[in-house]
């Protein structure tokens, strides 16, 4: 399933005593916050939750997947 920004903001702004804006001001700071990180090339650990990280590509052909197409 794909999660999306608007997604989060929606289900969990559905909760009483939240506002959608404030929360939506809340997890686009959060999301800056690892965009920010990532960016130092820092990973971001948030425990219980996940791990993010910048891994680097190398620089060969692209292949269409399944179709064995370069």
């Amino acid at each position: 399933m794909t999660v999306t920004k608007v997604h989060i903001i929606n289900s969990v702004s559905n909760h009483p005593g939240l506002l959608k804006t404030r929360f939506a001001q809340v997890v686009e700071s959060l999301l800056d916050i690892i965009k920010k990180t990532l960016e130092k090339g820092e990973d971001v650990l948030i425990s219980g939750f996940g791990k993010f990280c910048v891994k680097e590509k190398g620089d060969g052909e692209g292949k269409i997947p399944g179709l064995g197409v370069t």
